[in-house]
């Protein structure tokens, strides 16, 4: 069976897009194991700047018109009818997808999609109106057709109930693969430094809140440190916010990537991430892997595998009062049990996230 994952950009692992990285690692380790695996990309930038791979990495040029595919990628897909191939589609409310479930449909081509958090509760509140009617006009024709629906955490599977009640969801996580970075070492007993990595999407990845209890945590404690890795849309506001409520402490690092993320990142005692929307995010595992513990909130859908292997704090309820009492918490917390706390957030990548047992399940999807 011959594996093609199709996505909006080039899979590149040294970009802030997530999604682009899980599909790069996906298919990164179904080539190891021996799957026939392939990426098309369709973009607006045809240059192949991206590192050497283990599998056929094909660029398809974007339509102005968001609906529109290119006619090379409609003659390629041509190609595989009547073969033993299942496409792979990544991302929800992606019009193009509409245009290609059609010719899958007519071609008589499998595919399935991953929504990536797309589908969730949260994701479904914004843009309500816009999303219900685009909803009704085009991406229920997109599940309907799909074999399979895959979602990657628990609010997406009830967040697409709601909407597409189905019989063909199937709930599997991603993988993340153990960094063999040579700045796996704990941070400096002097102060408290507390990190983000990811989008400076305010809202979504709840950086008001973030904000807003360091603010708070600063007020009783003044010797830590609050390190934002990343930039988007939200940077401008948060700058106001930090300069009008003379927060101080907080560093705004704009977009790093590979050894430059990866000494950031060893350098933080904790590392939260309070996202209202998510799918699963690769930063926490990031951190996780490197031994750095982790603040996360439910709608990650990481906090019951952090609350089972205690590799750092679950929050209860996704407030800026909670996440300040879990820097407090941490902040006192004795070295001994913050070394375990590290043990335990590597052994978590390790078991829970592991692409050499996930690959033989995602076997299942593709069925």
């Amino acid at each position: 069976m011959e594996i093609i994952h199709l996505i909006l950009g080039k899979a590149n692992p040294e970009r802030m897009n997530g999604v682009n990285k899980v599909v790069y690692q996906l298919a990164t380790h179904q080539s190891r194991q021996g799957r026939n695996v392939s990426i098309w990309g369709i973009t607006k930038d045809l240059t192949r700047n991206f590192v050497e791979r283990t599998f056929e990495t094909r660029l398809y040029p974007a339509s102005k018109n968001p609906f529109g595919v290119s006619l090379q990628l409609r003659e390629a897909i041509k190609k595989k009818a009547g073969k033993n191939v299942v496409f792979h589609l990544h991302g929800g409310w992606v019009p193009v997808y509409a245009t290609l479930s059609k010719l899958f449909e007519k071609f008589n081509i499998r595919f399935v999609i991953t929504g990536h958090g797309a589908y969730n509760s949260v994701a479904m509140q914004r843009s309500k109106w816009i999303k219900k009617t685009y909803f009704m006009l085009f991406e229920k024709l997109i599940l309907q057709r799909a074999s399979k629906v895959h979602s990657i955490g628990q609010s997406e599977v009830e967040g697409l109930q709601a909407i597409y009640p189905n019989q063909k969801n199937m709930l599997l996580p991603y993988g993340f693969e153990l960094q063999s970075s040579g700045f796996q070492q704990r941070p400096n007993s002097d102060g408290f430094t507390i990190g983000f990595v990811g989008r400076l999407d305010t809202w979504t990845k709840g950086l008001d809140l973030l904000i807003e209890a360091f603010h708070e945590f600063q007020k009783r404690d003044n010797n830590s440190i609050l390190w934002i890795v990343g930039d988007g849309p939200g940077r401008a506001d948060l700058e106001k916010f930090i300069a009008e409520n003379k927060v101080e402490n907080v560093v705004l690092w704009g977009s790093k990537f590979g050894d430059e993320k990866d000494k950031l990142i060893s350098q933080m005692h904790v590392f939260v991430h309070p996202s209202r929307n998510e799918g699963l995010p690769a930063s926490v595992l990031e951190a996780a892997a490197m031994g750095v513990p982790v603040i996360v909130s439910k709608p990650t859908n990481v906090a019951e595998t952090v609350a089972k292997y205690k590799a750092g704090t679950a929050l209860a309820t996704n407030t800026s009062e909670d996440l300040k009492e879990a820097f407090i918490q941490l902040k006192q917390t004795n070295n001994d049990i913050m070394n375990k706390y590290s043990e335990n957030a590597r052994k978590m990548v390790a078991e829970a996230y592991s692409w050499e047992n996930l690959v033989n399940t995602f076997d299942a999807l593709y069925r």
